[in-house]
């Protein structure tokens, strides 16, 4: 069964919509990087079971970012912030470039610590 690592980040998202053994079997698997024989042999059942169980586990997962979608607007954020820095960033070099007005580099470096602060919230 090849691994869709997506799943490890829609883990963190929507693991708590998960049973407390499905949360544990999914996070065994993509996290802890254990085989479904490992896996089966721990919590002794068949490797279909915990097969079957990963699956479903899955698709829950995978159906509540279709409804909400929070994996992809913090993607976006994140890449929104991303490409805010770099601009502000750029001012401040071509401030430098062109005389350097405080102001201007002062509110770049402000920009910066904004979108800074933003990202460690998120």
């Amino acid at each position: 069964m090849p691994k869709d690592l997506r799943v490890s980040i829609l883990l963190d998202f929507y693991g708590e919509i998960l049973t407390g053994t499905q949360r544990e079997t999914v996070d065994a698997y993509y996290n802890q990087d254990m085989s479904l024989s490992e896996i089966a042999g721990d919590r002794g059942i068949s490797r279909q079971g915990v097969r079957d169980a990963i699956k479903r586990a899955e698709q829950l997962l995978i159906d509540m970012e279709d409804r909400l979608g929070l994996v992809k607007r913090f993607q976006d954020v994140q890449r929104a912030l991303a490409d805010i820095c770099d601009c502000a960033l750029e001012i401040q070099e071509l401030n430098a470039k062109n005389g350097g007005v405080e102001e201007i580099d002062r509110d770049a470096q402000s920009i910066l610590e904004y979108a800074q602060e933003i990202a460690e919230k998120d």
